[in-house]
């Protein structure tokens, strides 16, 4: 599934919101959007990750993605928590900014995916958020950012402790992976190339700053 994702990937690091993270030209507004919209996100996902776990078929499975829809409440809103303010956002109005068309599309199917589909496919369809961005961040690490808060994310991702959740979460995709049937595998991989491709599509909303089309009465 990455070698076919490489190309995916690859644009994600060429992307000026990534590439603006590096340099520190990323404006504050475009990074202060992307962080509001993330939280929002997260919310579907620790739903979705939720669903995965009800269906895995083994207990310590169930146990580790339950742990990692708890931990990405806890520990991912926790930094936004902190960045919030320092981009001049009150995370107490953040019900306020509204959800764009990019993250619900991307909630909404990751939702609908693992409410679906099988275990399987509801596991591929979350898996891209980890390891894109464990290979994101260790990238970005390389080359580093002059401003703070852009650092401060970068480690986030780059560190050792999300680096171990999704080698578990990995370890269990090739476990599950090699029982599949072909039908099931083809699925699968349809759903993790749907879904890396919303990464980059996230990235790129928060680069427009994109908005729902606004309409007047005629």
């Amino acid at each position: 599934m990455w070698i076919d994702a490489e190309p995916v990937y690859a644009a994600i690091l060429e992307h000026p919101f990534l590439t603006g993270l590096t340099e520190g030209s990323l404006p504050p507004d475009r990074f202060g959007y992307y962080v509001a919209q993330d939280a929002h996100y997260l919310r579907g996902y620790a739903r979705a990750l939720a669903v995965v776990a009800a269906k895995a078929p083994t207990h310590a499975a169930i146990g580790m993605l339950a742990r990692h829809a708890a931990g990405t409440v806890d520990v991912e809103l926790a930094l936004h928590g902190t960045l919030l303010p320092q981009l001049g956002l009150d995370p107490a109005e953040l019900d306020r900014v509204a959800v764009s068309p990019t993250t619900l599309s991307y909630t909404s199917y990751l939702l609908a995916t693992v409410h679906g589909g099988s275990f399987a496919e509801g596991l591929a369809a979350v898996l891209p958020c980890y390891w894109i961005y464990a290979r994101v961040g260790a990238a970005l690490l390389e080359r580093g950012s002059p401003d703070s808060r852009y650092q401060r994310w970068i480690d986030t991702y780059a560190g050792e402790e999300f680096a171990a959740v999704v080698a578990e979460v990995l370890a269990l995709a090739d476990l599950v992976g090699a029982d599949l049937s072909s039908v099931e595998e083809r699925r699968a991989s349809e759903h993790f190339a749907v879904t890396a491709r919303y990464e980059w599509m996230f990235w790129d909303a928060a680069w427009r700053a994109e908005s729902w089309p606004a309409f007047t009465r005629p």
